[in-house]
């Protein structure tokens, strides 16, 4: 206990704003990459063939864009985007830095969860929206992504869970929170208690953003009701 008590006073305060680092620019990047990618997988989706509204060189185009941000490894689109990242944010380190490229990488991937969930919706329910009159916004907001909400939700716990990890990476270039804090004190100044207590906050932070998702996406299921 002694021990645990002297770590806490040299490094709970520390490992504190490690933590709110990390989850600030998770929770930020994950909102950003959602507000980006839920229209373009929508827009995959209406315009696919078989879509609402079929257009195959927009969605050829649109996937090729999603394919390619896809495909690009995280730790050099930090590099790649920095004159973007000072441009936006007027730096290129710290935790507001941190989010510009987070996003930029996850917008492709949300992108593809949301294309995928909305395909799952019975095809049935949109025709039906159609044949009664709906438009075309009615359809995706009350039928496509009403009927998605579970599959989106635990997309969205992938999502976060993806990007967490991406902040730690992120931390080895600058960006701060418990990445960072694992890589300067508990690596570089060889403190194994650090870098476990690092890795003990990581874990608990993972179960907890699933379980929330995990029960969430259960509560807005109807065919568990």
């Amino acid at each position: 206990m002694e021990s645990i008590a002297s770590f806490l006073d040299q490094y709970g305060a520390l490992m504190a704003q490690g933590t709110v680092d990390s989850v600030v620019m998770t929770a930020l990047s994950t909102a950003f990459a959602y507000a980006l990618g839920i229209p373009l997988g929508v827009l995959l989706v209406l315009t696919a063939p078989g879509g609402l509204h079929p257009h195959r060189v927009l969605n050829a185009v649109v996937g090729w864009l999603v394919n390619i941000g896809r495909s690009i490894p995280f730790i050099i689109l930090i590099v790649f985007m920095i004159p973007a990242t000072r441009a936006i944010v007027g730096t290129s380190l710290g935790v507001a830095a941190a989010i510009v490229p987070l996003s930029a990488a996850a917008v492709p991937f949300v992108a593809r969860m949301v294309e995928q969930s909305l395909s799952e919706v019975d095809e049935g329910l949109v025709e039906a929206a159609s044949s009664f009159g709906a438009s075309t916004a009615q359809t995706v907001f009350k039928v496509l992504l009403a009927e998605s909400a579970p599959s989106l939700i635990r997309g969205l716990s992938i999502t976060f869970i993806t990007l967490f990890g991406f902040v730690a990476m992120a931390g080895t270039v600058g960006a701060g929170g418990l990445g960072d804090i694992a890589i300067r004190y508990g690596y570089q100044r060889y403190q194994d208690d650090v870098m476990i207590a690092a890795i003990v906050l990581c874990i608990v932070i993972v179960q907890l953003a699933q379980s929330l998702a995990s029960a969430a996406a259960r509560r807005t299921d109807h065919r568990l009701r």
